[in-house]
């Protein structure tokens, strides 16, 4: 887990590349009936309009509002770790679907228009299963591996170091 805010953006922003990429293909491939090669390169153009929406609402909003409802929910001194992380992740899922898709709806699938709430909740029904999926499943455990090998904590000064018999 970060320790400071520099690691916390570090994680945010590994995050938000599994993430958001991943549903940008999955909704690529919705749009275009089915999956092909095209859509990991189509997917290339919307990232960097999504991502940065992505991160901002992670960030600023969704993590800190997961962790409060989290921290009133688990104690880290007493509970299990693993309820901690899934409780977290479970509450950045509940609310960064229907908001990333309702900037997809709005910036991807023509604005504010007639048909603008229904298309909204439609994506965010088709959005949940594959982000819950790929959160708890792939890019959760992924993505705190990567972070952990990046930040890895050093031994501490006093252990003893192993000697080669001479």
């Amino acid at each position: 887990m970060p320790k400071n805010l520099f690691q916390e953006v570090v994680l945010t922003v590994i995050m938000v590349f599994v993430m958001v990429y991943a549903l940008i293909c999955y909704n690529i491939s919705l749009a275009m009936g089915g999956l092909s090669n095209v859509v990991f390169l189509n997917a290339f153009h919307e990232l960097p309009i999504m991502a940065p929406v992505a991160f901002i609402l992670d960030f600023v909003i969704v993590g800190p509002l997961a962790k409060k409802i989290t921290f009133r929910l688990f104690n880290p001194q007493k509970d299990n770790p693993l309820f901690i992380v899934l409780s977290i992740s479970i509450c950045s899922i509940w609310f960064m679907c229907p908001l990333m898709s309702l900037a997809a709806t709005l910036i991807f699938k023509g604005g504010f228009h007639a048909q603008t709430v229904s298309v909204w909740l439609q994506t965010t029904a088709l959005n949940y299963p594959m982000a819950t999926f790929w959160q708890l499943l792939f890019a959760g455990p992924v993505v705190r591996r990567i972070f952990g090998l990046i930040f890895r904590q050093k031994k501490e000064a006093g252990a003893p170091k192993e000697q080669a018999a001479a």
